[in-house]
């Protein structure tokens, strides 16, 4: 797993245990990156399910202006910790089970990650997701990686789905928050 492109592009990122997280895939990652990709200058960053913290730090590499990534295992935030390091970023690094930990999330974000382990219902999600709002800036997105054919239907707290495309066996909605872009 690496860093695709900007400022930490090429860098090795490490991975947590395989049973604690399910990557994006390379390709999946790319597409969305270009998807976002005007967004991203001076964006504030939230990563919930973080995982390695990869698509908070591509983020920053790309232009980011600051990231806050929250993460339930232990053994996870220990490596999100390494690849800021190795990267040379510093982010807020959350330990927590969502949506609960959002309580400690502070200030609003103009782009949000929600990547999931695909065992995490759809249902929860769906919960993570209704709690956002006071997360979101105006026009923020959201962007929210499912198995294929568990995406989400329609609009889900406020938010309007904006794109829908699959990778794989990778689903990702790509999600936005009503106001002024």
């Amino acid at each position: 797993m690496r860093v695709i492109a900007g400022t930490a592009g090429g860098r090795k990122l490490k991975a947590p245990p395989a049973a604690t997280t399910r990557p994006f895939t390379g390709k999946a990652k790319e597409g969305v990156f270009s998807s976002i990709a005007p967004r991203l200058p001076g964006a504030r960053v939230l990563d919930l399910y973080a995982g390695s913290g990869s698509l908070s730090i591509e983020a920053l590499s790309r232009g980011a202006a600051a990231a806050t990534m929250v993460e339930e295992n232990r053994e996870a935030v220990k490596v999100i910790q390494q690849n800021l390091a190795i990267c040379g970023f510093a982010a807020v690094v959350i330990r927590g089970t969502l949506p609960a930990a959002l309580a400690r999330v502070s200030g609003v974000h103009d782009l949000v990650f929600v990547d999931p382990p695909y065992r995490l219902s759809l249902a929860s999600v769906h919960e993570t997701l209704e709690h956002l709002d006071p997360y979101l800036a105006d026009g923020a997105t959201v962007v929210v990686h499912r198995r294929k054919g568990e995406g989400l239907a329609g609009a889900v707290g406020g938010l309007v789905v904006e794109d829908d495309r699959t990778y794989g066996d990778s689903q990702i909605v790509r999600l936005r928050k009503r106001g002024n872009p």
